[in-house]
């Protein structure tokens, strides 16, 4: 059975190129989720409940349990399948996305959340202003911030914005629902993150009963800075046997 790499906000499967370039096996996919590179399904209203739902049919197609990983809101909405489906999850590993009811939203997803404020921000959002944010708050490489935020358009603005506001109280809802992961769990993180500190990722790799917790030295976005570390972590992680 694959890999399964999913990403978080603002991402598509294109920040995954760097880990799959470190990465041994070939039997890897990077998902576009809808709205943030693939189309929306009739009806789809980009709530957290509909993107997991969406993963597990998604995984449901795939026909077995899989190694699935996830970043960011990837991280999140992973840990979550995981949680109702661990038949469909052989193992899990992610980082940088917190599923604890201590976790207080950053700034910017706070201004996403208030209705008027978010759609204002949306409606005056400047690309390149956005990408020069990402650099200087979260040391991203000017080319992949560039790249990044080419593919905002649109669809994922608005799923942006639906996602954040169906997530108010996410840790509230999720957290107890980590002590039903039973796949074998490994968490990396940033520690230099300042939108999702370390000690939320020293309190996920506990609730997963994780392996281990790999504390990579960089920010926020670990698979465009460190992405031979996280491959090498993961694979790691895929060859032990009795994780």
């Amino acid at each position: 059975m694959p890999a399964i790499l999913i990403y978080g906000v603002p991402d598509t499967h294109r920040v995954w190129d760097g880990v799959r370039h470190h990465l041994t096996r070939t039997d890897v996919e990077a998902w576009d989720l809808p709205g943030f590179g693939a189309p929306l399904p009739p009806g789809f209203e980009c709530s957290k409940e509909e993107y997991v739902t969406w993963l597990i049919e998604r995984l449901e197609e795939v026909g077995g349990p899989v190694d699935l990983v996830g970043h960011d809101w990837g991280c999140i909405l992973t840990a979550r399948v995981a949680s109702l489906r661990p038949d469909l999850v052989s193992t899990w590993a992610g980082g940088n996305g917190p599923v604890s009811d201590q976790y207080i939203w950053h700034p910017l997803a706070q201004i996403w959340q208030d209705p008027v404020e978010g759609d204002r921000y949306m409606d005056e959002l400047e690309p390149m202003s956005l990408a020069q944010d990402l650099v200087a708050g979260f040391d991203v490489p000017i080319e992949s911030a560039e790249e990044m935020v080419s593919h905002i358009d649109g669809p994922m603005k608005d799923s942006i914005l639906k996602l954040y506001r169906s997530a108010l109280t996410v840790g509230k809802e999720w957290e107890p629902g980590l002590a039903h992961v039973t796949a074998p769990a490994l968490v990396f993180w940033g520690v230099l993150d300042p939108a999702v500190p370390i000690e939320f990722g020293e309190k996920l790799g506990p609730a997963l009963r994780a392996s281990q917790v790999v504390k990579l030295d960089c920010n926020h976005w670990t698979v465009l800075q460190r992405p031979g570390e996280v491959a090498a972590a993961l694979e790691g992680h895929w060859m032990q046997p009795n994780d």
